[in-house]
């Protein structure tokens, strides 16, 4: 259920589905729909809980192919190039379900929770790294993924590419000698 749900909140939006549309997609009775799920909520906090899982792993497994630090860092946006040249729509995921539906609705603030994970997660690779501030620098280089994701979405092919020139530059700040 979660994985017919997946590509129809990513292409069209969390409003623009309706449980209907997803009971029909991914093929189960109404009565087992509602089963494991007791509301449309639901279904999109699965459905964003599973976009932050592989968000992060990616993220992970493209550091952990770098020893040199910086290139770690810096490897963030490598997973969003691949991602946005192959026009994956959930990359939006969280920036859309938060305007969509507004920072104070419940998925709304489930969306920002999933952000600042990524911040932390960046947060934590730029300690590794060794940087200065590791948290200002989180919040800088989630800033410049956010820019690059609606960059992407304007049609911008090479905004992961764009943002990762202006990392190096924020790195050069945050770096301590």
């Amino acid at each position: 259920m979660v994985a017919a749900a997946y590509e129809l909140f990513a292409r069209r939006g969390i409003r623009d589905v309706g449980i209907d549309q997803l009971i029909r997609a991914s093929g189960v009775a109404k009565a087992t729909f509602y089963r494991h799920f007791r509301s449309k909520d639901e279904v999109v906090l699965a459905y964003l809980d599973r976009w932050y899982r592989e968000r992060s792993e990616a993220i992970d497994a493209a550091v952990a192919r770098n020893a040199d630090q910086d290139d770690a860092l810096l490897a963030v946006f490598d997973v969003f190039d691949v991602w946005f040249l192959l026009g994956r729509a959930q990359v939006m995921t969280f920036v859309q379900v938060m305007m969509e539906m507004g920072p104070e609705h419940l998925l709304g603030r489930a969306s920002i929770r999933y952000m600042e994970r990524t911040r932390e997660q960046l947060a934590r690779i730029a300690s590794a790294a060794g940087l200065e501030d590791p948290e200002g620098f989180a919040w800088s280089m989630h800033i410049l993924i956010k820019g690059a994701v609606v960059a992407a979405a304007e049609g911008d092919p090479y905004a992961a590419t764009h943002a990762r020139t202006m990392a190096a530059l924020l790195m050069d700040d945050h770096t301590r000698f």
